[in-house]
């Protein structure tokens, strides 16, 4: 069922700044001789191009070109990983992200890093320990950075011929509050759909009323939804608690389903 959608929906550059650790100055490292540097810089800076422009296999290899002159650069390491979740090669992505962390382990971008890693990889136990890790920091007064942070990306695993991307809010966003966001692009990079996890006050106030005891055990009534510019789909509505792996279950199985086009695909 299709219907115009009246919420102001914003994407802001939130997954580039979450997988995309931009930031040198802050990663603490000795710096190498000024022409290795210079030329470390440019490297990784046609490598934060390739990126950009959807082309993690280039962007991997120059960043592996910096790492094998210095291979204690963090933010190649870091940088390297994010490329390696990008073509889904958990295993060398975890590599690079956990180098990055035994270089420069107060760094909590590393652990924005370390969690896509660890998912792609499928350890979902070291994946875990690092969305806690990230949680706390956003309650730390002394890291305000993350606390400026809505949320994460959590993920990015392909479904048919697209790219999902999956980012956990550390308390939900918006109207509707939202848990969790998953992003739908196709091969060329381009945003076609997205899918919300929400569970907003008027049908969870009704549900909690019909199903009181799953209410004081903490559970809640949640909507799968699909949103573009002009348009919002519904798509089920399930009752339980914010489980990740059993909500991507549900997302995986509706892009499987799907067999039109999504809308910012026409």
């Amino acid at each position: 069922m299709k219907r115009k959608s009246s919420r102001n929906r914003h994407l802001t550059a939130l997954f580039l700044a979450m997988s995309m650790p931009f930031c040198f100055a802050a990663l603490g490292q000795e710096p190498p001789a000024a022409e290795s540097q210079t030329t470390a810089v440019s490297t990784t800076e046609k490598g934060l191009a390739a990126l950009k422009a959807n082309q993690p296999q280039q962007a991997l290899d120059l960043f592996e070109q910096v790492l094998q002159a210095n291979p204690n650069d963090a933010a190649a390491n870091l940088l390297a990983a994010t490329a390696a979740v990008t073509l889904y090669k958990g295993n060398l992505a975890v590599k690079y992200a956990e180098k990055a962390r035994e270089i420069d382990p107060n760094n909590w971008k590393v652990h924005t890093t370390l969690v896509a890693a660890y998912a792609a990889a499928g350890k979902k136990e070291q994946r875990d320990q690092e969305r806690e890790t990230l949680r706390k920091l956003h309650d730390d007064p002394n890291a305000p950075d993350a606390m400026q942070t809505k949320g994460f990306l959590l993920e990015m695993f392909p479904v048919k011929q697209y790219r999902v991307e999956a980012i956990e809010y550390f308390q939900p966003v918006e109207k509707f509050h939202i848990y969790y966001r998953f992003l739908i692009r196709n091969a060329e990079g381009k945003r076609v759909w997205q899918i919300d996890v929400e569970s907003n006050d008027f049908d969870e106030s009704s549900w909690a009323k019909a199903h009181p005891d799953e209410a004081a055990a903490g559970k809640r009534q949640f909507q799968l939804v699909g949103e573009d510019r002009d348009l919002h789909m519904d798509y089920r509505m399930f009752s339980g608690t914010a489980d990740y792996d059993a909500i991507r279950a549900q997302v995986v199985d509706v892009i499987q389903a799907q067999t039109a086009p999504f809308p910012g695909e026409k």
